[in-house]
């Protein structure tokens, strides 16, 4: 079901955030890191509602400490335990908040990522580990991470790895495509639990990794991912990219699926006595294998705590392709992943793969079709935005600006 903002009214302002990579708005909330150093997109309800008796800046003050209040006790409702019924239209303020503050852990991904060939450090983090937040002015977000993820260069594949034309290199087979964090003592009392987040690192504006990757549908049980129905498929190329290994490089003797297994399993036993989510991030190819990783580590029982407690599982993806056919869809939501897409409807990207056969396609069709290799299904939950409706963004004549994802979260912030 497709939810549109296209209706909202944005902010009349003279004065708009250019990035969403470094602040460009003070901290004006104390002890609020949840709503992120930019201007608080709180605001946007203010001006969605045009009925109301106080004025604009005590309506603001009011909305202010009612969300404060709210965080911790509804963060369930907020990552889609009803399926975010009743707050995509009209938007949700608290929702909006959350959405933009993981689409900034998403652009994270390319703002830290090595892109110069001529660097030897091409194709990596350009932080360390433990300074990674730091280094890209994101410490208010109130996050760690605990672990970095690499994924081989060996498939087909070449807009998405980039190598470095030294001879001498950090890494002949590996690229960086992502990172799991972990929010801090002060922000999960804010947030009502202690959050694992997992965001993947996509494509910037070039989109010839959609022809790349439009190969064909594979059962998920031939990587070793325990599904029992067999005709649970995913696209082959973001398989390949989740489950592919090089066992003589350093960085990705084991796969990101391995990678991330390993890694949450981990987080989960060092939180065991604590309430715990999962939220996985992603935009473009990234949101494909966020969508994949979430359903593998539901699939394969890792969100079970010891007392048969399961960790909700919820993804926030922008800009992100079908990944997998009907009955992946069907399994993925009969496992309880909550999976939000935010997507522009003038965006290629969300329309493949699946050109022909697809969720939209006459039911009898997709069973007669559900077992060839071209028939796709989007999964969980649409949120569409438009940016010909935005009097911040210019309209151009390139199609991959429509689907970049700062542009994305210029529309959510209004």
């Amino acid at each position: 079901m497709a939810t549109s903002l296209s209706k909202i009214q944005p902010l009349s302002i003279t004065q708009f955030p250019t990035s969403f990579s470094s602040p460009k708005w003070p901290l004006d909330l104390p002890e609020n890191g949840v709503l992120s150093t930019r201007k608080p997109p709180i605001t946007m309800k203010a001006l969605s509602s045009t009925n109301g008796g106080l004025p604009w800046m005590m309506r603001f003050v009011k909305e202010e400490h009612d969300e404060e209040k709210k965080l911790k006790d509804c963060w369930r409702e907020i990552h889609g335990e009803d399926d975010w019924v009743g707050l995509l239209d009209p938007m949700d303020p608290l929702l909006r908040a959350q959405l933009i503050r993981y689409g900034e852990m998403a652009q994270a991904c390319y703002d830290a990522f090595d892109f110069d060939p001529s660097s030897k450090y091409c194709g990596s983090c350009k932080y360390a580990r433990e300074k990674f937040f730091l280094g890209l002015d994101m410490e208010a977000h109130g996050y760690g991470v605990t672990r970095y993820l690499y994924a081989t260069s060996n498939i087909n594949l070449p807009n998405f790895f980039k190598k470095s034309r030294w001879p001498k290199v950090w890494s002949k087979n590996a690229n960086w495509i992502g990172y799991v964090a972990v929010s801090n003592d002060e922000m999960s009392k804010q947030l009502g639990r202690r959050d694992i987040t997992i965001s993947w690192r996509g494509t910037v504006t070039r989109l010839e990794w959609v022809h790349d990757l439009m190969d064909f549908l594979r059962p998920v049980s031939d990587e070793r991912i325990p599904c029992p129905d067999p005709t649970v498929k995913v696209e082959s190329g973001f398989m390949d990219l989740y489950t592919d290994k090089d066992l003589t490089c350093r960085y990705c003797k084991f796969s990101a699926r391995e990678q991330i297994l390993s890694e949450i399993k981990r987080l989960i036993e060092l939180y065991q006595d604590e309430d715990v989510s999962i939220t996985i991030t992603g935009h473009s190819l990234g949101s494909a294998l966020a969508i994949l990783s979430a359903y593998d580590l539901a699939e394969t029982g890792l969100h079970m705590c010891q007392d048969s407690r399961a960790i909700p599982i919820s993804v926030f993806s922008f800009a992100g392709p079908r990944v997998g056919n009907s009955r992946f869809k069907e399994r993925l939501e009969w496992l309880g992943v909550k999976v939000l897409r935010v997507v522009n409807v003038n965006d290629v990207v969300p329309k493949a793969p699946g050109l022909v056969i697809n969720e939209h396609s006459p039911q009898g069709l997709m069973k007669i079709a559900r077992g060839l290799p071209w028939s796709y299904c989007h999964v969980g939950e649409e949120l569409a935005l438009d940016h010909r409706n935005s009097p911040f963004l210019k309209e151009t004549n390139d199609p991959a600006s429509a689907h970049n994802l700062e542009a994305h979260l210029h529309l959510l912030d209004g």
